[in-house]
């Protein structure tokens, strides 16, 4: 009795099939694609290099604004600063296109913030982990920015064969 629903769940093509399992039975180069984009491999290490950069960023803002150097004594409110991160952090985890995309936006401002601490904090401690939020916000960029090309460079490709006359 459960072997028919069993054959239902597993077929792509059936109207009753859950979305989990037709989210699963997608190759893992097409998750987090948009649709209509044809099956890209992104690079595997890009992706893990962009999350592991996140989530050292994520670590450093807490630890930095807790503990390390805040502002005050005590720690500081800029502690919230890793809260943008922390919503980005579940896409970039799962190799999503649109998430990596609008997180390396979002990673610039960490960036600019690691520079110019980095240059004007006072504090021996504070300037170099200004220096290391910068480095692992490039690092971020880097990755993602590499692991989204191939699925750009696809989608433009479909594209333009779609708008070709036949």
């Amino acid at each position: 009795m459960s072997e028919p629903k069993l054959a239902a769940a597993e077929s792509d093509s059936s109207p009753h099939a859950s979305r989990a399992a037709q989210s699963a039975a997608q190759p893992a180069t097409q998750q987090g694609a948009q649709p209509g984009t044809p099956p890209v491999a992104g690079p595997r290490g890009l992706a893990l290099g962009a999350a592991v950069a996140l989530i050292a960023l994520i670590v450093l803002s807490v630890a930095w604004e807790w503990w390390l150097a805040p502002l005050r004594p005590g720690g500081s409110a800029l502690v919230l600063k890793a809260v943008p991160l922390l919503l980005a952090l579940r896409g970039v985890l799962r190799r999503r296109v649109y998430t990596l995309q609008w997180a390396s936006m979002l990673v610039l401002l960490y960036f600019a913030e690691g520079i110019v601490r980095g240059m004007t904090d006072r504090g021996a401690l504070s300037a170099a982990l200004g220096w290391l939020e910068a480095a692992l916000a490039l690092v971020f960029f880097v990755c993602a920015l590499g692991y989204v090309a191939p699925f750009k460079r696809a989608a433009k490709r479909a594209k333009k064969a779609t708008a070709e006359p036949a």
